[in-house]
């Protein structure tokens, strides 16, 4: 009969934590891993495919939380699919030490300790805290930064990316990397520019829960040169888009089934291909294929007879908020159905800790016109300051969550009228 483990990981208990991994293996059940504040999804043992593997939860970002069905085959081919990446730019995987900075219940910052597995690499785990202090990060990574026996390798969000590169110390920790995937979210172009002129190596990727993470990623000697985008295809993956724009992925590694709303559902069309929400360009370069993700399927607003990615124009409006010097921590748009217009948008803002609460609407009256010039569709009809407005452990939106305190925002008001 099949069985479930269940695994807690901690931040501050890596060890323990790979420990019963490694135990758990040769028992063949699938193993579920979740944080000590998470509840365990309970899953009829019945229902639970053929095989073994890890059950890991998505980012929920859209659509609600699940989990996805991995044999560890599908780990295997992701980890050598992205050692052979790193052979082809002159890195030998096993001689690789491994700086791992993201949350292991997610797969994300699951594959760099297996990947070190597979490859017979350094892995080490950074602890949160150590994220947010440029200092006691360069001090604890010091003794692997002065060894140098092989390339380093870290993992990052942008969000993660922008704190560190605006600190000094932040900053030379940054340009200790030989390689620095980086993904979970778009990279503005600011941000690319600040990397660039700081000969940070960046490597931009695209990949998911469902693919076992990356499937494409663009070189840092690409990035460095000017190139945009989440790069080629990996050695396993084929890629493609449907009439409208949604890409598509084919690989042995795309995990065969979720749960979600109580129900093991199928991935896979008949063809073997997965479909992702993401709405994405294809070209060909130099007999290469490069990818570009231009916005969220499923996030995209339909406004006035125009399709608008919100995330774009967070990003176009956070990029002027600086540039003006206003004090913008983080900016989040969302729908609001509109008879007239299908829909329109609202927009919540937080203000960095250090900007006194008298002052928020002044700087929103400056935010505001920052936007004037705008189409129509795209101006946000509401703001809403938004004080504890945040991303999630990997630098992304939890939607459905700031939906639902708009709507209780929006209750409030009303009843208070």
């Amino acid at each position: 009969m099949k069985n479930i483990s269940l695994i807690v990981w901690e931040p501050n208990k890596t060890h323990d934590f790979s420990k019963r991994i490694h135990e758990e293996l040769p028992k063949k059940n699938w193993i579920q891993i979740i944080t000590k504040n998470q509840s365990q999804v309970t899953i009829p043992h019945n229902l639970l495919p053929q095989g073994t593997g890890v059950i890991v939860n998505s980012g929920g970002t859209s659509g609600g939380p699940h989990q996805c069905f991995h044999q560890w085959s599908n780990l295997d081919q992701s980890a050598q699919a992205t050692g052979y990446w790193l052979i082809e730019q002159g890195i030998e995987p096993k001689n690789c030490v491994i700086i791992n900075p993201l949350p292991m219940h997610h797969v994300s910052g699951f594959m760099p300790w297996w990947r070190s597995r597979l490859w017979g690499s350094t892995h080490i785990s950074v602890i949160p805290q150590l994220m947010r202090d440029p200092i006691a990060l360069k001090k604890f990574c010091a003794p692997f930064f002065k060894k140098k026996e092989g390339a380093l390798i870290t993992s990052l969000v942008p969000t993660q990316l922008m704190r560190l590169i605006s600190q000094p110390k932040g900053l030379e920790w940054l340009q200790s990397f030989d390689v620095i995937w980086l993904g979970g979210a778009g990279l503005s172009e600011n941000l690319a520019k600040a990397a660039r002129d700081s000969n940070i190596r960046l490597a931009p990727c695209y990949g998911a829960t469902e693919t076992a993470a990356m499937v494409s990623v663009l070189s840092p000697k690409e990035f460095l040169q000017g190139q945009n985008g989440c790069g080629t295809p990996l050695k396993d993956v084929l890629l493609s888009t449907n009439s409208d724009g949604s890409l598509k992925i084919k690989a042995s590694r795309i995990a065969k089934f979720l749960w979600r709303n109580g129900k093991l559902e199928k991935l896979l069309d008949k063809q073997g291909w997965w479909q992702s929400s993401d709405i994405a360009e294809l070209t060909t370069t130099d007999n290469k294929i490069q990818l570009r993700i231009i916005g969220r399927k499923d996030m995209a607003i339909q406004s006035g007879g125009e399709t608008v990615f919100p995330e774009k124009l967070e990003a176009k409006l956070i990029e002027c908020a600086k540039a003006n010097k206003l004090p913008l921590r983080n900016l989040l748009f969302l729908p609001i159905e509109n008879q007239i217009w299908g829909e329109r948008i609202i927009a919540l803002v937080q203000w960095e800790q250090n900007h006194k609460q008298p002052e928020f609407s002044k700087s929103l009256v400056k935010l505001k016109r920052l936007v004037k010039d705008w189409m129509p569709y795209e101006q946000p009809i509401a703001w809403y300051t938004c004080q504890e407005l945040t991303k999630n452990s990997l630098g992304k939106w939890e939607r459905k969550k700031w939906e639902n305190w708009l709507k209780e925002k929006r209750l409030l008001q009303e009843s208070t009228i």
